[in-house]
């Protein structure tokens, strides 16, 4: 059950945090690309912003596994910096290259600031006052 909880909060945190922050970002002119993409991704022609959501979930699944067992202050310390860094370096070691995407410096401390804020809202979402949501 906590593997789902963990996708789950994956999944929104994506939906909510990474993708509400890239919302402010570009109303407020600082970024030039807007949140929510609905441009279908290859093969299957999903979303690009449920697929992002998607392995936003697996990658909830993977934090919320390394640092479920640490003090709460730990956790989130942990979230942050675990979302921030893993998600980033792969997006920019295999996910770019794999789409002939060579993006700068910049937006690979945009994908530190968006994921970091990313892993906030996974430890965030994960919190027992949250099991109770739905029930």
């Amino acid at each position: 059950m906590t593997h789902l909880r963990a996708f789950a909060a994956g999944f929104l945190s994506t939906l909510i945090f990474h993708q509400g922050l890239i919302a402010i970002l570009f109303a407020t002119g600082v970024i030039p690309m807007a949140a929510y993409n609905m441009k279908p991704t290859a093969p299957l022609g999903v979303p690009s912003v449920i697929s992002l959501a998607f392995f936003g979930g697996l990658w909830g699944i993977l934090i919320w596994k390394l640092i479920q067992k640490f003090s709460r202050q730990s956790q989130i310390i942990r979230a942050i910096i675990y979302g921030a860094v893993g998600p980033t370096v792969v997006a920019f070691v295999v996910v770019f290259p794999l789409k002939g995407m060579h993006p700068g410096l910049s937006f690979f401390f945009m994908g530190l600031i968006l994921n970091g804020l990313w892993g906030f809202g996974l430890w965030l979402l994960m919190m027992p006052k949250f099991k109770s949501i739905g029930s």
